[in-house]
């Protein structure tokens, strides 16, 4: 594949077809980390953020190893 290097604001960007990266497993709003290794620039896909629900998963859904506090009713002008 060839691409061409193009102004985008006050960089430059590049294109890439969607067979190519979906043959790379990359999907929009992917991170990659970028390496310049013998001179080539290298993309490689890293780290995805994860929701709370899918890391209170790994827990069996459990977020923390405390009980929720029950704080009774407000006293003052407080409010809950």
């Amino acid at each position: 594949m060839v691409t061409q290097v193009k102004t985008w604001g006050n960089s430059q960007g590049i294109r890439l077809s969607k067979d190519l990266l979906s043959l790379a497993g990359i999907q929009n709003n992917d991170y990659l980390t970028i390496e310049l290794i013998d001179g080539n620039i290298v993309l490689k896909k890293t780290f995805r953020h994860r929701t709370l629900e899918e890391r209170a998963s790994e827990f069996d859904g459990k977020v923390g190893p405390h009980q929720e506090f029950e704080w009774d009713t407000p006293v003052g002008r407080e409010r809950w």
